[in-house]
């Protein structure tokens, strides 16, 4: 059985726009496949910011990690793990001052490992995780996706690529608060339902 890893990072929890939008996808991209789903919700800001000690505990060597170095890193081991399981990777991501929450970024960090998710060569950078596919269901207030006040999903486009990650597919329920917020939402789930069929 396939399964999807389904990331969310909205603070509005069940009334988010993005959230409904990338449950949208996997319902329907579960239906299709019969997959499995796993959830990791961003927002619930228990993910630690890297800093000097996690991010020498996340590259050491599994086997030569001090105690202290194997508890730094057990959350970046579980979400790398998460990755690297997952067959499809849904992201329901808000667009906040124009870029990607703090909590993704932090996700990012953590999943960036040298050596586990990519790997440096003389021809430059290679992501290790190939063979995924990603979608990303983009909410926004005021930007509309891919203008030049967006940067956050060319950012996360350029980031999955960066792992690996270059099947990747976009749907956006965006500048809701300057049009129809109803029937711009409505589209991006006719848009959702119909890349996933």
């Amino acid at each position: 059985m396939s399964k999807i890893l389904h990331i969310t990072a909205s603070i509005n929890g069940e009334e988010s726009v993005s959230r409904q939008l990338s449950t949208k996808l996997v319902s329907e991209l579960a239906k299709r496949d019969g997959a499995y789903i796993v959830e990791r919700d961003l927002s619930a800001n228990d993910l630690p910011f890297i800093d000097s000690g996690r991010f020498a505990a996340n590259l050491a060597p599994y086997a030569e990690r001090s105690p202290e170095q194997h508890e730094l890193a057990a959350i970046a081991d579980t979400l790398i793990g998460e990755l690297q399981d997952a067959d499809t990777i849904v992201l329901g991501v808000p667009i906040y001052n124009f870029a990607v929450p703090a909590t993704v970024k932090a996700w990012a960090d953590l999943v960036a490992r040298a050596g586990t998710t990519f790997k440096y060569t003389p021809e430059g950078p290679v992501g290790l995780l190939q063979g995924k596919r990603a979608y990303i269901a983009v909410a926004s207030g005021g930007v509309k996706t891919d203008s030049e006040a967006d940067f956050m999903t060319p950012w996360l486009k350029f980031f999955l690529g960066f792992l690996g990650i270059t099947d990747v597919s976009v749907v956006a329920a965006d500048a809701l608060m300057a049009g129809d917020a109803d029937a711009i939402i409505a589209e991006a789930h006719e848009k959702a339902a119909a890349l996933a069929a």
